[in-house]
């Protein structure tokens, strides 16, 4: 027998031989069962209205399942209708209200409608795993209604009944909100997002919102969320770098109305040191209108170049704290020829397209100016004191890492940084080196002490500055490229300069033979096993696929962003893996007037049928079962005793 004090333990939640039994039974069922429906999504980039109605739709499968269920029997249009309330009830019943149309007849059918799908989705399920599920104060009448003998003629009266009495007592637009959120509920069984919610798009927060609400997600760090982490703990380059992006790309509802930061003492302060500059290479991305605080493009452009400059200042600060970080060449501040108007990289020497820089003191030029240290000082307390930021951080936190192990498949954000022999690289930090999946886990650990660690402990700074070498370190696993260039696409005309080099990884990562070297390095085996990433746009257009390395490697960035759509062709992807296949959503780009269908390609055939035996949590639920077949032997030998009232 194992260890007795944690039989004890059990033994409260489970009190007597009948309780564990019946538990036991239940464990035994659910391993029976085909695995749960799992769905992957990378990048999202703040495109919140596209990214919710992909959950919302389970990437198309919901108006596969009305298909299926209703055949013939439903127009085209009707299924149509159906999909789009099962997405969206609220909006769609507030709509029929104002039109008049939401009448009881309509309430009668979309109830029955509602509940024929919630059967479908419910199939592969446990009675009781759907039951919780339910919405509590529902719950009874939701399990009839999906149980009911329909060649049982009182049964049947039964049934009317129950949705006549919902219909006459005023709470069908309730129910029918709740049987919606049921059927999404059980479409999706986990949720895991690779990385980047945030920037360019116009609503990172609305997405954290949906996330927070979904039963079951996990999320992969990418490089612009942990930006973002970063200006949450207080760094001031992470604080310029998720202004300056959000600007740049005309977001200034994530920053204003998401998240409460008062970008007044920006503005003023750039028109007022910048009055003078068009600043016309610093005019923002117009990708989305903004609908509740509009901003002129000449003050946007003023407010880009002002949060631009602080920026090269204050990083430069961090590279010269940690000469570590091998980053002296991206102090293009102090490269700068005053005299001549050119600025030294590489060894070359380059004209500037834009001198004007009144904030910058040649002799000193990372030094912030009395006026930009005190926009600082404002614009870092409402990043420090922002309660929805700090919420929307925690939970990523909580529910978020550098990678994470599921079902056979390793999940991360960028890469694995490797040498060009194929090696995994090291980096170092405090005289240790980190490769590979140790690598990985102490930037985990790392990032959790920016956040977690109180203000007066050593390590503090540290960790905070590491926050963003992981945005654009050469080493960083969620960077993935040899330099940022971001002062080049402002300032150098030349393009070569301009060029970013990726990781080696990301040409040998094509070959099977290195993926199955990185799989063995994170503990999981050859055969069956998955790489799934993102980071990189895949440009369908130009005959890219998303499927590499033989099967091996799948890589789902396929540019959900506006900003990418133009490269790659499509609108993002859906990785779908259920307890049958693995397959590829194809998406459109999302349009609110219509339903569009993705185009679903099957990528791999399971060679049997998943069970939830078959999985991790399966796995779990195993060892679960060897706990309490102990303990019921603990009982029968009288080493723990029964609790029968």
């Amino acid at each position: 027998m194992r260890d007795l004090a944690y039989l004890k333990l059990l033994a409260r939640e489970y009190p007597t031989i009948r309780a564990a039994a019946s538990e036991m039974i239940n464990l035994e069922a659910i391993c029976g069962l085909p695995k749960g429906t799992e769905y992957f999504f990378s990048d999202l980039h703040g495109e919140h209205e596209a990214f919710i109605h992909l959950l919302r739709s389970s990437s198309g499968i919901i108006r596969e399942k009305i298909r299926e269920t209703f055949g013939h029997i439903i127009s085209e249009e009707e299924e149509s209708r159906l999909a789009r309330l099962i997405y969206n009830p609220e909006k769609v019943i507030a709509g029929m209200r104002q039109e008049g149309t939401y009448s009881e007849d309509w309430q009668r059918i979309a109830i029955y409608r509602l509940v024929q799908i919630c059967k479908e989705v419910s199939s592969k399920y446990t009675r009781s795993k759907v039951r919780r599920k339910m919405p509590a104060e529902f719950a009874y009448v939701i399990d009839e209604l999906l149980h009911v003998d329909y060649n049982d003629e009182n049964k049947k009266v039964y049934y009317s009944e129950i949705i006549r009495t919902i219909i006459d007592i005023e709470v069908a637009d309730v129910f029918i909100t709740e049987l919606c959120g049921l059927i999404r509920n059980l479409t999706i069984d986990n949720l895991h997002i690779i990385g980047d919610i945030f920037d360019r798009g116009p609503r990172a927060d609305m997405i954290m919102e949906e996330l927070m609400h979904f039963h079951d997600v996990d999320i992969q760090w990418g490089n612009h969320d942990i930006s973002w982490m970063g200006a949450a703990t207080g760094n001031r380059a992470c604080i310029c770098n998720v202004l300056r992006i959000a600007i740049s790309y005309n977001s200034f509802d994530v920053l204003e109305d998401g998240y409460g930061i008062n970008l007044r003492p920006l503005s003023m302060f750039a028109a007022r040191v910048y009055r003078e500059d068009p600043c016309t290479r610093f005019l923002p991305h117009i990708l989305d209108q903004n609908i509740y605080d509009a901003v002129d493009p000449g003050l946007a452009a003023r407010m880009h170049k002002a949060i631009a400059v602080i920026q090269f200042k204050t990083e430069g600060q961090i590279i010269r704290r940690h000469p570590e970080y091998g980053m002296d060449d991206r102090l293009l501040l102090e490269a700068i020829n005053f005299e001549t108007g050119t600025v030294r990289i590489d060894g070359g020497e380059y004209p500037m397209e834009d001198m004007n820089f009144p904030t910058v003191d040649p002799k000193d030029p990372l030094r912030l100016s009395p006026e930009e240290e005190e926009l600082m000082h404002t614009l870092e307390l409402s990043f420090l004191h922002n309660a929805l930021l700090h919420r929307h951080v925690r939970f990523l936190y909580s529910n978020g890492s550098m990678y994470r192990r599921c079902n056979s498949n390793l999940l991360y954000h960028g890469c694995i940084p490797m040498t060009e022999d194929g090696a995994f690289d090291a980096l170092t930090v405090d005289g240790r080196s980190y490769r590979g999946r140790a690598l990985m886990d102490f930037i985990d650990s790392r990032v959790q002490k920016a956040y977690f660690l109180p203000e007066e402990a050593p390590e503090k700074e540290d960790c905070r500055d590491f926050m963003w070498y992981l945005w654009n370190g050469a080493k960083s696993p969620l960077f993935g490229k040899d330099r940022m260039c971001t002062f080049e696409h402002y300032f150098v005309a030349d393009p070569q300069i301009r060029k970013e080099r990726m990781n080696p990884y990301y040409r040998l990562s094509l070959c099977e033979e290195v993926c199955d070297r990185i799989l063995a390095e994170f503990g999981l085996p050859e055969e069956g096993s998955h790489i799934i990433n993102g980071h990189v746009p895949v440009k369908i257009k130009d005959g890219e696929t998303p499927v590499k390395a033989g099967g091996k490697l799948f890589v789902i960035d396929g540019g959900l962003s506006k900003a990418y759509q133009a490269k790659t062709g499509i609108a993002g992807y859906t990785l779908i893996f259920n307890s049958r296949h693995l397959a590829l959503a194809e998406h459109g780009p999302y349009d609110a007037r219509r339903d569009s269908s993705p185009r679903v390609s099957i990528v791999e055939k399971m060679q049997k049928r998943i069970m939830v035996a078959d999985t991790d949590a399966g796995r779990d639920l195993k060892e679960r079962i060897r706990d309490l077949k102990e303990l019921v032997e603990a009982y029968r030998k009288g080493v723990i005793k029964e609790k029968i009232r």
